[in-house]
């Protein structure tokens, strides 16, 4: 079994690092289109041809399924993904959603997220269709925050603090209860003890990379996972560089070869 995973950039390695302790016995290839990145500056046209050519190349690799371990794509691009290549594709924000109906008792949800996923409300979508009323926050400054490495740096809990803040008295004003907080970008699971530590008691916290895996598991079957081999192929558009140094910390490994691959403008 080979599984695709695919992101704009290093986020979804947290989905992937998940997919491996979740299912090791699978054959992975992970593209990250750094050339092509930030997603979130895109119309959803330009985000939903990127994101077809990224399957497509996947597929061309021998990917049996998808994983789009990017929370833009999923929300903007996930239909033209499914009609770009002839295997199952599964997105983040459908699983995360999935997860908080199965956490919530309030039926009140709280979603983080990049600015770009906020303003396409696919996560308050999503959460509708399942019952729930959501209330979305972007906080922009968490991604350069993980890519700088300030994981548990003073300024990160800080800048949560804060972020959190203002959104539980949006959801006081607006008369919610909510008792789950949905980490709807895959770089947020490296700030996941921080985000535990901040939200208040009893609210728990779903972390996309996770669910994802996990859904994905139910449907293949896992094992026991296998330090010694991890059989995973990494593409990506841009510096192999950057990406073995950066992508080593999402994935909390070494990542030894990294591939270049050109998809075009």
């Amino acid at each position: 079994m080979k599984i695709g995973v695919f992101d704009s950039g290093f986020g979804g390695l947290t989905v992937l690092r998940a997919l491996l302790e979740r299912i090791p016995g699978a054959d992975y290839l992970y593209l990250g289109d750094t050339a092509r990145l930030p997603y979130g500056a895109k119309s959803r046209a330009t985000v939903a041809r990127y994101a077809a050519s990224s399957a497509r190349f996947l597929v061309g690799e021998g990917a049996e399924s998808l994983v789009i371990a990017c929370n833009t794509a999923s929300a903007l691009a996930l239909d033209a993904i499914r009609e770009a290549v002839p295997v199952p594709v599964l997105g983040v924000v459908e699983t995360g959603a999935n997860a908080a109906r199965a956490s919530s008792r309030t039926r009140d949800v709280l979603v983080i997220a990049t600015a770009a996923t906020v303003e396409s409300h696919a996560y308050a979508a999503a959460c509708a269709e399942r019952g729930l009323q959501t209330i979305e926050k972007a906080c922009p400054l968490l991604v350069p925050l993980v890519e700088e490495g300030w994981i548990e740096h003073p300024v990160t809990a800080e800048v949560l603090r804060i972020y959190l803040s203002e959104l539980m008295e949006q959801a006081r004003i607006e008369g919610l209860h909510p008792d789950t907080l949905v980490l709807g970008c895959t770089h947020y699971p490296l700030l996941r003890g921080q985000i535990e530590r901040a939200v208040p008691a009893g609210m728990q916290v779903i972390d996309s990379a996770a669910v994802t895996a996990e859904q994905v598991a139910k449907t293949f079957g896992a094992g026991s996972l296998d330090e010694a081999q991890p059989r995973a192929r990494f593409f990506a558009t841009d510096s192999v560089a950057k990406f073995r140094a950066l992508g080593s910390r999402f994935l909390a490994r070494t990542i030894e070869r990294v591939e270049w691959v050109d998809l075009g403008g």
